[in-house]
């Protein structure tokens, strides 16, 4: 069976290229005749793997020196708590902007161990749109404020970062990291589940300032506490051993064969401007994301008939175009066009959805 394209929000598809490598080596690695699987990650061979991992990640996002960068597990939702309870440690106190679930759900979850406040939403418009915040809405006495920078149901993506003056910013960049270059050194932390634009589930980067280490509440267990995966390299317990060899390999394909993040999101620009493109001029489908704060990996559309989005997504997937059910809260389709998404895959789904609209106008 030749390979589908695979719009999934995640865990998402990979770069062909990394997986036959995967595979080439899943015996073998490296002539250690063990697989990464099963080789024991206090080994040698297993230290080399995750150090080049860590080192690749700082040279691709250049991610300054004062900067620790935490391989964990527990995926994005374990930091809910874990930001909370290692930052919000000062004054007991956080801002948080609500563009969608996991923003939101971070929020909730923040109010378990302090004062946690949402300053800004954009719910009264299924979360179509980035509130924008003028600096004087944040607390100057907050510990952090906390925003989701790319919103993988909805669609949004800051474009812009919030200016929240003196008081340090966090951000979930789950869906966006590697996608284009950040700029680190604007965040107190950044975290990340792997598996949309990095690897296959099960690792969780954190990318921390140093100075934001070691201040957790006393009720942080152990294994919820920085300081603990910082003082040990991220080998405090044993860890997603194959995911960080993944993520390795998908780190050497970004330098590689890509040739880094300008490139990347030179890449997903042209990809997103495809898709975007057809939907603004469709008579049929139609996007459900204001165009300033459009994401260039998620992209909600819609035909405003349940039936025929159903049948949509019942024939792209029997034509090859997988995983382009929308959210239950938008309805309709999404697709997720990460970073290892060839451009062939979104100029190929664009001609399917010109041939969709003309048979069912």
């Amino acid at each position: 069976m030749s390979r589908v394209y695979n719009f999934s929000a995640g865990p998402s598809v990979l770069p062909e290229s990394v997986l036959t490598k995967a595979a080439a080596e899943m015996l073998d690695y490296e002539g250690s005749g063990q697989s990464v699987m099963e080789m024991s990650h206090r080994s040698k061979v297993y230290d080399s793997i995750i150090k080049e991992a860590e080192r690749l990640l700082r040279e691709i996002m250049q991610i300054p020196d004062n900067y620790k960068v935490l391989f964990l597990q527990g995926g994005a939702s374990s930091q809910f708590a874990m930001v909370p309870m290692n930052l919000m440690t000062k004054n007991g106190k956080a801002d948080y902007i609500l563009t969608g679930q996991w923003a939101t759900k971070a929020f909730k979850e923040a109010s378990r161990y302090g004062d946690a406040v949402a300053v800004a939403s954009s719910k009264d418009k299924t979360f179509s749109y980035i509130p924008k915040v003028d600096k004087s809405a944040f607390r100057p006495d907050a510990d952090y404020v906390h925003i989701c920078m790319n919103n993988t149901i909805y669609g949004t993506v800051y474009h812009e970062l919030p200016d929240t003056g003196d008081v340090p910013l966090v951000a979930d960049i789950s869906s966006c990291i590697l996608s284009k270059p950040i700029d680190v050194s604007k965040f107190a932390l950044l975290y990340a589940g792997a598996q949309k634009n990095m690897a296959p589930a099960g690792l969780t980067v954190v990318i921390v300032r140093e100075d934001f280490i070691g201040n957790a509440m006393d009720i942080t267990p152990t294994m919820f506490n920085y300081k603990t995966h910082a003082d040990n390299d991220s080998m405090f317990n044993t860890p997603p051993c194959y995911t960080i060899y993944i993520a390795k390999l998908v780190l050497e394909w970004i330098k590689n064969e890509v040739g880094g993040l300008e490139k990347m999101q030179e890449i997903n620009e042209k990809k997103a401007a495809l898709l975007y493109d057809f939907l603004d001029n469709s008579k049929l489908f139609k996007g459900t994301v204001v165009p300033e704060d459009r994401s260039l990996m998620n992209v909600p559309f819609v035909t405003g008939n349940e039936e025929l989005d159903a049948k949509f997504v019942k024939e792209a997937t029997a034509a090859g175009f997988v995983n382009l059910k929308g959210h239950r809260t938008v309805g309709g389709m999404r697709a997720s066009i990460y970073n290892a998404m060839p451009v062939e895959g979104v100029e190929k789904l664009v001609a399917f959805m010109k041939d969709f609209e003309e048979k069912n106008s």
